[in-house]
């Protein structure tokens, strides 16, 4: 399965849906996972960390929506 994980846009919402660890995991039972840059930033995640995890990386909230079969994030989507 694949995974997306877009950044939060809520204001004051610096939590991410995933950390570096739950990437780890779902990468360990054959699913991808795909970050959006700098989603982790505000919890203090770098994308790094998710790479070294086994995530890919994704440059905007498009491409982590239109590649996951299921979208983790903390708040309800809302229209940007």
């Amino acid at each position: 399965m694949k995974v997306g994980v877009p950044k939060e846009v809520k204001n004051h919402e610096y939590r991410v849906a995933i950390t570096p660890i739950g990437v780890h995991e779902l990468t360990a039972h054959g699913h991808e996972v795909f970050v959006q840059q700098g989603a982790g930033v505000g919890s203090s995640i770098d994308d790094a960390e998710y790479v070294a995890a086994g995530a890919t990386i994704v440059p905007d909230a498009d491409e982590a929506w239109g590649v996951a079969d299921l979208v983790l994030k903390v708040k309800e989507p809302v229209a940007e």
